[in-house]
């Protein structure tokens, strides 16, 4: 069984980032990392953020883009990924104007689909990347908002990019529900986290292992669902965000091990 492979969240290292995004880009590849998600960086034309990644020998994998930009310019929004040279693309959460309603949620769910159904057929696959909240329920639907939209969703339209720490927060088991959503995950997000210790009693992020995820069930889930791409992401970090993506990727790397 083939391992997966191992991708960095470039939202993870957005601050750095902002200084210098070429200088960071190197960082995560002196790391160790030779693929990343294009998500949370200065905004740059396709050209230059595909020069930057050649000059820093990293490969886009997937990226988050918001379903309005498909919805305004889907010709053009096509032209910018595929110039990255990313093939899995995902929104960062729900429409907003789709998350109050179980009526507002159905419709959103079915622009996804909708969104998916063309992506596919420009050759990129779609998710949908979740936080906490979906693991709330709307009133006369006993099913979770994640559910409802996956179920409402053709799954050759919307694939799950299950964030691992979100799932956990919101009170489920990642494993569980990467198994749950087999074949259905190739892309998700490692993330690990303490439930509380963050501001105002709120949860937070921590590097790979420091936190209360089970990553032994979390890894062998991933191996056996068929996920292909395990992509580190730390919302927040205490101290450098690429000192704790270096032991986030040295977790991994020693973890996927035979």
């Amino acid at each position: 069984m083939t391992a997966p492979g191992i991708a960095l969240q470039l939202y993870t290292v957005r601050e750095p980032a902002k200084r210098s995004a070429l200088d960071t880009l190197k960082r995560a590849h002196d790391i160790g990392f030779r693929y990343v998600q294009w998500s949370g960086m200065p905004e740059l034309p396709a050209a230059d953020i595909r020069k930057a990644l050649d000059a820093a020998e990293l490969t886009a994998i997937a990226g988050h883009y918001s379903v309005e930009k498909f919805e305004q310019d889907f010709e053009g929004s096509v032209a910018f990924w595929k110039t990255v040279g990313v093939s899995d693309l995902a929104p960062g959460s729900m429409m907003t104007e789709c998350r109050d309603t179980l009526e507002g949620w159905l419709a959103g769910a079915r622009r996804l689909d909708a969104l998916g159904a063309k992506l596919r057929r420009e050759g990129i696959r779609y998710s949908y990347h979740n936080h906490a909240f979906e693991f709330e329920r709307f009133d006369g639907d006993s099913r979770y908002k994640l559910d409802i939209l996956y179920d409402t969703a053709s799954p050759a339209n919307v694939y799950a990019e299950l964030d691992t720490a979100w799932v956990y927060v919101g009170g489920e088991d990642p494993a569980a529900y990467l198994r749950r959503y087999a074949g259905r995950c190739p892309v998700i997000h490692v993330k690990d986290a303490l439930l509380h210790g963050g501001p105002e009693g709120r949860p937070r992020m921590v590097p790979l292992g420091a936190g209360e995820l089970d990553w032994p069930a979390i890894l062998d889930a991933a191996r056996d669902t068929g996920v292909q791409w395990l992509i580190y992401e730390q919302d927040d970090c205490d101290g450098d965000p690429l000192e704790d993506a270096r032991i986030s990727y040295e977790f991994l790397k020693s973890n996927l091990a035979p």
